[in-house]
């Protein structure tokens, strides 16, 4: 009986060891695929995603309504924004002009053979670029200056993260200085990859000329519109899969940002819906009166850090704390004074730099770096949700008051000169 009671215990524990490390996996797994939505067989999480893949899409379509393909040859989970006229989001330094220049690539791409140089991808890719349509919105592109070859090797960069180009051999760099004489780069076109860039509900070469949309926003609604259920279950659903897409997706859902019948259902379901979410992601969940944050601690499922280290990020918080303890005052004195324009940072950095300049970078030293600097802090502030621009103001946002910190202490830990800006100078914040 003893020796069946310990095999027993041994079992059991056994069995919860392997529970734990299935659950663990399955939140690595979700982890994964949120930050690399398009993930290729050389990703470090992709085995994990192919051994959760039954439970993985499962989770996603019940929760988010995205749906997920998992093969061989990749995974691509179609993840469909919830707002689609935020500007703040996107790829890094990419603006129109790039985005439609990945866009031909990858029309270029789709009729080319298994393998194709960079040289033959900017060939074609003129022209399509001559198309009539184009012309009309002002675009217009040459391989003839550096500029536009780095237009076209950051849209090559762009796909081989991506996973849509493997390089076989050759520099793009080289390419960008010497030209398409001179230089040259070869890749592996993949094409499952490639299938899987466009995360729509209906194809742009679907629609009849008659009925294709006019504006931006009607061509966005297009592309992603859903089937939505004529009755009570259906419109819960899809209120359900709206609000946890952009949980999932932004820093932070303010409650008056939804509309009446969202925000009605937010109200009453933001405990139970941020609970599943964060059983599955390894999110920790801020419930506000305003509204309701999922803030990841350790850091690694952010597109953008704060605090985090560098000139920009230092400045950021900086100019956090100084719109946090500006908003309190207001608040607590009930006033109505106007809000900090951008002015107004400009000058409070420019004070901050005789007290922290010596640990930036040279450039952000220099006279006349504050606007640029207050356009930087301004801009990731924005992109966290943390204050709203309004003309030439700056609006706090509630979710700014987490960082309203105290005075900074700044230590040296390093025996460089104080100057050197790569010592491992830190800036305590209490």
């Amino acid at each position: 009986m003893k020796q069946s009671s310990m095999a027993d215990l041994d079992s059991q524990d056994i069995e919860q060891q392997q529970h734990r490390y299935q659950r663990e996996e399955f939140r690595s797994a979700v982890r994964a695929l949120l930050m690399s939505p398009l993930m290729s067989p050389g990703h470090e999480d992709f085995s994990a995603v192919r051994r959760q893949a039954d439970v993985l899409r499962e989770w996603f379509s019940r929760e988010t309504g995205w749906a997920l393909q998992i093969e061989r040859e990749g995974a691509r989970l179609y993840k469909r924004p919830a707002d689609l006229i935020d500007s703040t989001r996107g790829l890094p330094d990419y603006d129109r002009r790039r985005y439609v220049l990945l866009s031909l690539a990858c029309a270029v791409l789709e009729r080319a053979d298994a393998q194709i140089t960079l040289r033959v991808l900017g060939e074609r890719l003129l022209a399509f670029a001559t198309d009539p349509v184009l012309a009309l919105g002002n675009f217009s592109f040459t391989l003839g200056t550096q500029h536009e070859r780095r237009d076209l090797v950051t849209v090559c960069r762009t796909l081989l993260e991506l996973g849509v180009l493997q390089r076989v051999a050759g520099d793009e760099e080289a390419f960008i200085n010497a030209g398409s004489d001179q230089a040259d780069a070869l890749y592996d076109v993949q094409r499952r990859a490639l299938a899987g860039m466009l995360a729509a509900a209906r194809g742009p070469s679907t629609w009849q000329p008659e009925e294709a949309p006019v504006t931006l926003e009607e061509r966005l609604h297009a592309l992603i519109n859903e089937y939505v259920a004529d009755s009570d279950e259906g419109r819960r659903t899809a209120l359900r899969h709206h609000l946890a897409r952009r949980l999932l997706d932004n820093p932070v859902v303010y409650t008056m940002s939804l509309e009446p019948e969202a925000q009605a259902y937010f109200v009453n379901q933001r405990g139970v819906l941020a609970a599943r979410l964060c059983e599955a992601t390894g999110l920790n969940a801020e419930q506000r009166a305003e509204g309701l944050a999922l803030v990841d601690e350790s850091g690694t499922l952010t597109d953008l850090a704060m605090p985090a280290e560098g000139t920009d990020a230092h400045v950021t918080l900086l100019v956090a704390e100084y719109l946090a303890a500006d908003e309190r005052e207001r608040t607590t004195q009930r006033s109505n004074a106007p809000f900090k324009r951008t002015q107004d940072i400009a000058d409070f950095l420019r004070e901050a730099r005789d007290r922290y300049g010596r640990f930036w970078r040279k450039s952000a030293r220099e006279a006349g770096s504050e606007r640029e600097l207050a356009a930087i802090a301004i801009e990731r502030l924005d992109k966290l949700q943390l204050v709203e621009r309004r003309a030439d103001s700056v609006c706090p946002l509630p979710a700014l008051a987490r960082f309203a910190l105290g005075e900074a202490d700044v230590r040296n830990t390093s025996p460089r000169r104080s100057a050197d800006v790569s010592g491992t100078d830190t800036f305590t914040l209490t």
